[in-house]
């Protein structure tokens, strides 16, 4: 480099930019190396205090409004599947519910204490039954329940998918396995009527049962499992198949069988006619029949609304012990004034 007279040189320190590399200045750059403003509060034993206070007195009246909503609903229950054995046949349950020969009528009377407004929706409810194993869930073929015998790989539905050498509609453990038990309600002379209709989702109905597939060759086995289909009727019309084929996750699950569109009083006393048909006496199962209202928050369920009672609770209750040790040991360095005081120190 020459150095000799006036002149000079000009040593260039600009960097020069990499292509494909995002500029500097730019906000994705800036998002990429957080460098971008944020707001980073200074969590102060009052702002702490007051946060769980107000949690507090949130969740504590949201638990209130719920639970009163749930306590609102009148529900009967009543176990009936041991009672509805015949006296000689109480050692013996299974023979009793195997033999087609005796007689499967039972009739029980549930007193009306709390007035009940229509619609008053009929569960049954089965304990005890794992409807959620694998092997049983993955025993069905939703391609054959909407298209019918147009769908004839049904691998998926082994040990039930034929007998006698031809094919099975509704295919499946799922299906062979219906409930069928029946219900009626009379309340004195009278008989109740039940409403049967679209208790199944509507999606189900409409998109994944086909209103031109009918039952073939359905318990025709030598092991008969549940309930039977009307052949004359299309899978997309059977809504006692549709509740039933949409699994339960736990082993304690309630399905819906139809609603009463008409009041009961307080006081009244329902006769119930039922056939005890269905098995769960060789697994030790429970049935149970359930009526019961609703509210605007469903049906009875106590656990939301304890739920955000214990909440509420315990955020009062923890801002009333950071409050108290606040108070017995108070910490300068808390106060935002002082740290910016202190900033201010050690920069000069």
């Amino acid at each position: 480099m020459d150095l000799d007279g006036g002149s000079s040189s000009t040593v260039s320190t600009g960097v020069q930019e990499i292509p494909g590399r995002p500029a500097q200045h730019g906000a994705f750059y800036q998002f990429t190396q957080q460098n971008l403003p944020a707001c980073k509060p200074v969590l102060t034993p009052a702002a702490i205090i007051a946060t769980f206070l107000l949690m507090g007195f949130i969740f504590i009246p949201v638990g209130l409004v719920t639970l009163r909503a749930s306590n609102s609903v009148v529900e009967i229950v009543d176990r009936y599947d041991m009672d509805c054995v015949p006296e000689e046949y109480r050692n013996n349950k299974v023979t009793y519910i195997k033999d087609d020969l005796i007689s499967k009528n039972c009739s029980r009377f549930l007193k009306v204490l709390k007035p009940m407004k229509a619609p008053i929706y009929i569960y049954y409810q089965l304990d005890n039954y794992y409807q959620n194993h694998r092997r049983y869930v993955k025993s069905r073929n939703d391609l054959q329940l909407l298209h019918g015998l147009g769908y004839n790989d049904t691998s998926a539905c082994k040990p039930l998918e034929s007998s006698h050498n031809l094919p099975v509609v509704p295919c499946g453990l799922i299906a062979w396995s219906l409930f069928n038990d029946t219900y009626k309600f009379s309340r004195g002379p009278l008989e109740l009527k039940v409403n049967r209709k679209n208790i199944a989702w509507k999606s189900d109905r409409e998109h994944k049962f086909g209103k031109h597939v009918y039952p073939f060759n359905f318990q025709n086995g030598t092991l008969i499992g549940g309930g039977k289909l009307d052949p004359s009727i299309p899978l997309g019309d059977q809504e006692d198949l549709i509740v039933w084929m949409r699994t339960a996750a736990l082993p304690s699950f309630r399905k819906l069988y139809g609603r009463i569109e008409e009041d009961l009083d307080a006081d009244d006393v329902i006769v119930v006619h039922l056939k005890n048909n269905y098995n769960t006496y060789s697994f030790g199962g429970k049935k149970k029949l359930v009526l019961s209202t609703s509210s605007w928050l469903g049906g009875k369920n106590d656990f939301l609304g304890l739920a955000n009672l214990f909440v509420g609770a315990f955020c009062i209750f923890i801002s009333i012990v950071f409050l108290l040790l606040h108070m017995k040991n108070p910490r300068p360095y808390g106060d935002t004034a002082y740290l910016s005081w202190n900033r201010k120190n050690i920069a000069s």
